[in-house]
């Protein structure tokens, strides 16, 4: 699971829908810049742009406007073929998991890498030592319904891991958990930020989250309006403190 941060930079990023005559700016002249190996949170009050600026970064949606580059790679300026294998480098964790019910755990981790010409028997042996990792070592056999909401999770994030992602884009990826099993898949994520050194960029609404990160960028209405280092000077295990000045 070898892997090192990538740095990511927007400038001047400009997202747009339109219905019928009316026009939403979801992200409205976002510049941020952000380093290799940080975990920083997205937050805002629903409708704030966190999602879509989630799905710029990882070329899920285009923008309207500006750009994102993710290392030397301006990843607006790919065509598609380029941004296909851009995406197999980016690891995404959403809210709702979304595992396959008929496939296994195992077939669930597998399952982003099936295209590559790596044969079946490497892509268990990963899958085996990513499952092993996040702590569902023996579960590779069952089926989603037969774990908890805390283990698809895991599996979820497992699966993100396939490809050896350099960035990690996570979704409200505790939303659906109560507090203390978000708080262990929190640690599972620092966990292997520390030992792979990958950026994770985390969208949430969750205060105590948001204060175990290493920075927070705050956003309403598309815009950037607030930008701030949480390990300025601060003892990062004094997080009820920090979690209770934070306004998200």
């Amino acid at each position: 699971m070898d892997a090192t941060g990538s740095t990511v930079r927007t400038d001047g990023l400009v997202r747009e829908f339109h219905t019928g005559a009316e026009r939403l700016t979801a992200i409205d002249d976002v510049s941020v810049e952000i380093a290799a190996g940080s975990v920083v949170a997205l937050t805002g009050p629903s409708g704030s742009g966190k999602s879509t600026l989630l799905h710029l970064i990882g070329a899920i949606e285009r923008a309207d406007r500006g750009t994102v580059t993710v290392d030397d790679v301006v990843v607006t300026g790919l065509r598609r073929a380029a941004l296909a294998g851009y995406r197999q480098r980016v690891g995404f964790v959403f809210q709702r998991y979304h595992l396959l019910p008929a496939l296994t755990v195992l077939d669930n981790v597998i399952a982003p890498v099936l295209p590559q010409r790596r044969g079946r028997a490497d892509r268990a042996d990963r899958a085996r030592e990513l499952l092993a990792a996040v702590g569902l070592a023996g579960r590779e056999r069952a089926l989603p319904a037969q774990l908890s909401g805390g283990q698809q999770q895991r599996v979820a994030i497992a699966r993100s891991l396939m490809g050896a992602p350099r960035l990690l884009l996570a979704d409200e990826p505790t939303g659906n958990l109560d507090s203390t099993t978000g708080a262990q898949i929190l640690d599972l994520l620092l966990d292997l930020r520390d030992r792979h050194g990958m950026t994770i960029l985390l969208a949430t609404h969750e205060q105590a989250i948001a204060a175990r990160c290493d920075r927070l960028i705050r956003l309403n209405d598309g815009r950037l309006v607030e930008d701030v280092d949480l390990t300025d000077g601060e003892d990062p295990a004094d997080t009820y403190d920090r979690a209770s000045r934070l306004r998200l």
